[in-house]
């Protein structure tokens, strides 16, 4: 996970949601907001924040800035993942799946602005458990960011690429060499 300078990057922001809050005090109630908001540049870079305040654009703004100190880069592979893959955050799961081209980003909430952000664009998901706004953003973070492509899978086990897969590459061989 490489983290981001927002600096000199156009980032496009989308509000996700807006909360108000209330606290019960002597004199009646006291009235707050929330907002989450995620920050994309539709090239691999995304970050979500959280943002709380008295008024709507203060907690926007808020939010903004905390998602922009919070930017990753991800690895976008033909438009989608290269695998399937389950993120988890407290009670909420996403399952993502990687789709054929045309088939677009098929996802709700939270999870499709995160994913329109980073510039996903064949991905199938399944939001599960907890239906909370903040914890399905957070585990399609967390989905995303354990993704890991061969080479850095083969750099941690000390061998290279070809090594690695030999073994799964064997058998097409050996087939082909037999039909020839």
């Amino acid at each position: 996970m490489l983290k981001i300078d927002p600096e000199g990057l156009e980032l496009n922001e989308t509000v996700v949601f807006v909360n108000r809050v209330s606290k019960v005090v002597k004199g009646g109630r006291r009235f707050g907001f929330s907002a989450m908001v995620v920050v994309g540049n539709g090239e691999g870079i995304v970050g979500i924040g959280y943002g709380k305040a008295k008024d709507v654009s203060e907690a926007i703004k808020k939010g903004a800035s905390k998602a922009k100190k919070n930017l990753i880069k991800l690895k976008i592979k033909k438009g989608t993942i290269p695998y399937t893959i389950i993120g988890r955050y407290g009670a909420a799961e996403v399952f993502m799946k990687p789709a054929s081209p045309g088939t677009g980003v098929i996802a709700g909430g939270s999870v499709r602005t995160i994913l329109e952000a980073a510039g996903y664009q064949n991905i199938l998901t399944k939001s599960l458990g907890s239906h909370n706004n903040l914890n399905i953003a957070k585990a399609t973070m967390n989905a995303l960011v354990n993704l890991k492509n061969p080479k850095d899978v083969a750099k941690l086990r000390g061998k290279s690429v070809v090594e690695m897969y030999s073994q799964h590459l064997q058998p097409r061989e050996v087939i082909s060499n037999e039909i020839k």
